[in-house]
């Protein structure tokens, strides 16, 4: 699990993107930028700063109810480890891909075997993503139609929610009729059978075929144990939450005058950023990120969106991701220190 090259590069190309997009964010209004953060007290900072780490934290939540499941003295720190691990390696890597593969290490190390910690990640996935829909559907009914109006930018936003839309149904069809997806799934390797490239598509079947009845198995589990559903619902409630009213709290940190109905504008912008980002492939979605919430932003926040661009960016991606990486080498040397006392005990 060391941070090999693909990774390094990976975080090349973030920082890249970002000091170039940032760059001709900041560069017409950099006075003002400058001028706002002097206005900032040290306690605004400071809460800014640590926003990213809360809702973060409150994920953390979510992977304590799930994992006492499996574990029944399962801690809130513990919880929090996983999602802090999962921010680092989905933000290194393109479409958040990688985070999983860091959060089963992390399980498996803290006590809870592969599959339940695959089973655990499933059960999470799935009601992260139901609660976003929900979520999201409700401010696009609230929203949508008015920015819209202004801008058929939005249509791209509106693309990205069908996307979200079409993978939880996917999901939820796939636990529903489960043969079918098995049956589709042996009739796409047989014709892919047909390419070089493609080897061995009995065992894809059957790869395949495993993964869908691990889901499966899990939906039915979980779908009998509701006070968890609406546990890790309300958990995930708050953590969408922090996250879509992040740039109205650096806002008001920065002195911009807002109307009365902001938050809400916040809360709804905010999560069109998030679908927008449903076709930026690279890690981070960096670059994209950064395009789409100016452009979304400009009308409400000015000559200050750049500033809170910046701010908001640090807060809930670079800051989040760097404490990642820093739980995850201290909960790895930890971990290996231990396996070497032990060998060294026996």
């Amino acid at each position: 699990m060391k941070l090999n090259r693909k990774y390094l590069l990976n975080l090349l190309i973030i920082g890249v993107i970002t000091v170039a997009v940032m760059y001709f964010s900041l560069k017409d209004s950099f006075g003002e930028a400058v001028a706002a953060f002097k206005r900032m007290n040290l306690a605004s900072i400071v809460l800014i700063l640590c926003w990213g780490l809360l809702f973060t934290a409150a994920w953390g939540v979510s992977y304590k109810f799930l994992g006492q499941k499996y574990k029944k003295n399962y801690s809130l720190t513990e919880g929090i480890i996983v999602a802090m691990v999962g921010t680092f390696f989905a933000g290194i890597t393109p479409s958040s891909t990688g985070g999983q593969f860091g959060q089963i290490y992390v399980l498996k190390k803290q006590g809870i075997s592969m599959n339940n910690g695959a089973s655990l990640l499933w059960a999470d996935f799935i009601i992260y993503q139901t609660t976003m829909m929900i979520y999201v559907t409700i401010l696009f009914a609230l929203k949508f139609k008015e920015y819209l109006a202004q801008s058929n930018w939005f249509l791209i936003v509106f693309a990205g929610y069908l996307i979200n839309f079409a993978v939880i149904a996917g999901l939820y069809t796939l636990a529903l009729f489960p043969k079918a997806y098995v049956k589709l799934a042996t009739w796409l390797a047989k014709a892919l059978s047909k390419f070089k490239f493609v080897k061995e598509p009995e065992a894809m079947v059957s790869k395949w075929t495993d993964q869908m009845e691990q889901f499966t198995s899990e939906v039915r589990a979980l779908s009998q144990d509701k006070k968890i559903i609406v546990k890790c619902m309300a958990a995930n409630f708050v953590r969408l939450t922090m996250l879509y009213s992040l740039p109205y709290v650096i806002a008001l940190a920065f002195g911009i005058k807002l109307d009365s109905g902001a938050l809400l504008d916040t809360l709804a912008l905010s999560s069109f950023v998030t679908m927008a980002n449903s076709f930026i492939p690279l890690p981070g979605a960096s670059g994209g990120t950064e395009l789409v919430f100016a452009m979304m932003f400009k009308s409400m926040l000015g000559k200050l969106t750049g500033a809170v661009l910046l701010l908001w960016r640090i807060s809930s991606y670079y800051l989040p991701m760097i404490v990642g990486a820093i739980v995850f080498i201290v909960f790895k040397s930890h971990h290996d220190q231990k396996s070497e006392e032990l060998k060294t005990a026996s």
